[in-house]
């Protein structure tokens, strides 16, 4: 485990990432992309280094950068059916159940990528709690790292940017919470290397408590 300076952050709710940051599912996320990149004679490794954190079709701009945007946007949709449809391996990061159990009560967010059919997909094959207040992709009209998926949470939660912590584990999603004005806690290898305030191997590194005031408390553990 590693943390960055500081190691508490206090916090008035709580605005989460799913992929990376509370589900495991690296393995069909890559199985899919790789296909994808194969069919569009690209190099399945230097896609898969954009591919994290992003709407579909926002990651097929990248790639390919010259294709009609309507093209993209049709491409997700087969891409989205293709993950959803696609839950081996998929499993929570470790010590996601007891941080979901612990926040329960707590003002908190899921902020995802992913559309409402893959995030039930997921969470229900990790088996954690879905939030009742989520902004997923249907909600959004732009991808991370445009910071409006988190300023929506934020709102609906009805809290200032501020008084908010993101969880991220992707360079994208740490990019749109910082530019929402939002603390990050970074999850796992792939945050490590964009300085969040505070960085974890995984969720079993945190301890969350919060006061009658409702200000939660972030510790990570020695």
């Amino acid at each position: 485990m590693h943390a960055t300076t500081p190691a508490t952050l206090t916090a008035r709710a709580l605005l989460l990432d799913m992929d990376g940051t509370l589900v495991n599912s690296d393995a069909v996320v890559e199985r899919c992309w790789r296909r994808w990149a194969v069919r569009h004679g690209l190099d399945p490794e230097q896609a898969l280094k954009v591919v994290h954190g992003r709407q579909g079709y926002a990651t097929m701009a990248v790639l390919l950068p010259d294709r009609p945007m309507e093209e993209n946007y049709a491409d997700n949709r087969v891409m989205l059916a293709e993950e959803t449809a696609d839950l081996d391996g998929v499993v929570p990061i470790a010590g996601a159940p007891a941080f979901m159990d612990a926040i329960a009560a707590l003002p908190h967010a899921l902020v995802t990528s992913a559309d409402a059919a893959l995030a039930r997909a997921r969470m229900g094959a990790a088996a954690l709690r879905m939030p009742e207040t989520r902004v997923t992709a249907e909600c959004v009209g732009a991808s991370k790292p445009d910071p409006e998926g988190f300023l929506k949470g934020a709102a609906e939660l009805g809290f200032d940017p501020a008084d908010c912590v993101v969880f991220e584990d992707s360079e994208a999603g740490i990019q749109a919470g910082r530019a929402a004005g939002m603390r990050v806690v970074g999850v796992g290898p792939r945050a490590a290397a964009f300085a969040p305030d505070v960085h974890v191997e995984d969720l079993t590194s945190l301890r969350v408590t919060a006061d009658p005031a409702g200000t939660i408390r972030l510790t990570v553990l020695a």
